[in-house]
C-alpha cells in the first residue's frame, strides 16, 4: 500500500485534480485544506533530526562494545582499536572513528525485548510496546510521524519529513515509520533509489518536461475560470481553494525544493568525502534535507552494494558470513557516518542537527554457524535486542564519551539501562517537543507522545 506523504512534493500529477495532473486520493491541495482545518500552525525551532536506519540490526560486538578478553566463540575476529576519546574503542575496521570520537557520543546500554524484525522496528521507532510482535505496519505512530504533527511547517517550499531509502524500500511500512492513527497525512516522505547514478531523480518532486507545459496551461485555464468560480461561490470557499492550489503550486515549482535534492550542487571534494556509491550519497543527500529546514530526515543504509556482502545488516549465518559481510561493509560504513559527523560541525550546523545512528536491535554475542561458504562454514550472529549501541552527535549536546555498559560479554546492560523511549525523550527535547503532550488516538482517547522515558541526562 503506498501511501501519501505529509506534505510537500508529491506525485507531479497531484499538482491540481483536473485532467490529465489529477489524482485518486489526495491531492496535495487537500492536504492543504486538512492541515488548515486542523488549526494554526506555529512556527517550530529551528532543530531537526538525521536519523541512520541501519537496517536487519548492525552486530554491536563488532562495532562500538567490542570485548577483546571475552571467549573466541563470542568476540569474533576483529580487533579493538584506541580513539581520541579514553575508554572508547571501536573495531580495527573504522579507523575514521576513531580520528573524531570526540565528536560524538556511544550509547551501549540500549536494550528492549522484541527480537523480530518487526517487533523490534515498531519498538524502535515508535517509543511504544507494539501490540503486534511481528511485521511493520504499526498500530501506534511512528516517531517521525509524531515530529510531522507536532511540527507541521509548510512554508518551507519542501517536505518536512523525509525517508531516503533503497529504490522499493520507500514505503512507510518497510521500516515501521507508518502513521497508524494519525493517518497518511503525517506519513514521511518516501525518496526511493540510488542518488549516486547519474539518472537518479526525485520522481515526486521534478516535473518531467511534458508535464511543466501542461502545468502552464492548467495554471492558464483555471485563471479563465476565475471570475465565473467567484460570481459562484459567495461564501469564500472557493477564494479558499485557490489559496490551497496556489500553495499546492509554489512547492511544487519552488527552486528551494529542486535546491534540496540536487547533488550536483555539492563541490566535489565533499561528495568525495561521503563516497561515491549509494550510502555516501544518500547521506548527503539527507544532510542537504536538514540543512534546508526539514524537521526529521530517515537515512536507510541497508544495502551496500558490495561484493561479499549481503543486502541488509542481517548476518545470521544461514544469510551470510557476518565477519566475510563487516570487512567490506565497515570501511563503507565508517566513511559514511564520520562524514556526517564532521560535515554537520564543518557546517556549523552541530547544534541545529541531531544525529542518530541505530538499527532495531544488536546481534548476538555468541557467533553462530551454518554450512556453506568458501570453507565450508559459515559465521554469524543472530537478533540480539538485549543490548545494542547507538551512536549520538551533533544537537548542541555533549560529546567525546561512552553512556552505559555491557557485561563481559556484551550480552545486557551493566550499568546505566536505557530504552529506546530515554533516545526519544532526548530526540524531542532537542525539537522542542513536550513527550508528555498528548494526542487522540482512533478511539478519541488521549495518548502520551511516549508513555515513559526520560532525556538521557549526560547528552543534554
Amino acid at each position: 500500500m503506498n501511501l501519501k506523504p505529509c506534505i510537500g512534493p508529491v506525485s507531479r500529477r497531484s499538482i491540481l485534480k483536473l485532467g490529465a495532473l489529477g489524482l485518486g486520493g489526495l491531492s496535495l491541495a487537500d492536504v492543504m485544506r486538512l492541515r488548515a482545518e486542523a488549526g494554526q500552525v506555529t512556527t517550530p525551532p529551528d532543530t531537526s533530526v538525521l536519523f541512520v536506519w541501519l537496517a536487519g540490526g548492525p552486530p554491536h560486538l563488532d562495532m562500538y562494545d567490542m570485548k577483546p578478553d571475552a571467549p573466541a566463540e563470542y568476540r569474533g575476529p576483529f580487533h579493538p582499536i584506541e580513539t581520541n576519546v579514553a575508554g572508547l574503542d571501536v573495531c580495527e575496521l573504522m579507523p575514521r572513528h576513531a580520528k573524531c570520537a570526540n565528536k560524538y557520543t556511544v550509547i551501549r546500554s540500549i536494550a528492549h525485548t522484541f527480537s523480530d524484525h518487526g517487533g523490534g522496528s515498531k519498538r524502535v521507532m515508535t517509543g511504544r510496546i507494539p501490540e503486534t510482535p511481528t511485521e511493520t505496519i504499526n498500530d501506534a505512530p511512528s516517531v517521525i510521524s509524531i515530529v510531522a504533527k507536532m511540527r507541521e511547517r509548510y512554508e518551507l517550499g519542501l517536505p518536512n519529513c523525509v525517508s531516503c531509502a533503497d529504490g522499493g524500500r520507500e514505503s512507510v511500512h518497510t521500516y515501521a515509520q507508518g502513521p497508524a492513527y494519525l493517518g497518511p497525512k503525517y506519513s514521511p516522505f518516501g525518496v526511493g533509489g540510488d542518488p549516486n547514478k547519474s539518472n537518479f531523480e526525485i520522481k515526486n518532486v521534478t516535473l518531467h518536461k511534458n508535464v511543466a507545459g501542461r502545468l502552464d496551461d492548467r495554471m492558464s485555464l483555471l485563471k479563465g475560470f476565475d471570475n465565473l468560480r467567484r460570481q459562484i461561490d459567495t461564501s469564500g470557499s472557493m477564494a479558499a481553494m485557490d489559496s490551497f492550489h496556489q500553495q499546492a503550486v509554489s512547492i511544487m515549482t519552488n527552486s528551494r525544493t529542486r535546491e534540496a535534492f540536487d547533488l550536483s550542487q555539492e563541490p566535489d571534494a565533499i561528495r568525495d568525502r561521503y563516497g561515491r556509491n549509494t550510502w555516501g550519497q544518500r547521506a548527503l543527500l539527507s544532510r542537504r534535507l536538514v540543512e534546508s529546514g526539514c524537521s526529521f530526515v530517515t537515512c536507510v543504509l541497508e544495502n551496500p552494494n558490495l561484493p561479499n556482502t549481503f543486502y541488509n545488516w542481517d548476518t545470521h549465518a544461514v544469510n551470510h558470513d557476518n565477519f566475510v559481510d563487516m570487512r567490506q561493509r565497515l570501511p563503507l560504513y565508517d566513511q559514511v557516518v564520520t562524514a556526517l559527523v564532521e560535515d554537520l560541525l564543518d557546517r556549523g550546523l552541530d547544534k541545529k542537527v541531531l544525529l542518530v545512528v541505530t538499527g532495531e536491535f544488536g546481534r548476538s554475542p555468541k557467533i553462530s554457524q551454518a554450512s556453506g561458504g568458501a570453507k565450508g562454514r559459515r559465521y554469524g550472529r543472530e537478533h540480539w535486542p538485549q543490548a545494542m549501541s547507538v551512536l549520538v552527535s551533533g544537537g548542541g549536546m555533549r560529546h567525546g564519551q561512552v553512556i552505559g555498559s555491557t557485561n563481559d560479554k556484551a550480552e545486557h546492560p551493566h550499568d546505566r539501562p536505557l530504552t529506546p523511549n530515554d533516545l526519544w525523550a532526548t530526540v524531542y527535547k532537542h525539537l522542542g517537543i513536550d513527550p508528555e503532550a498528548t494526542i487522540n488516538d482512533h478511539a478519541g482517547r488521549p495518548q502520551h507522545l511516549l508513555p515513559f522515558g526520560q532525556p538521557i541526562r549526560e547528552l543534554v
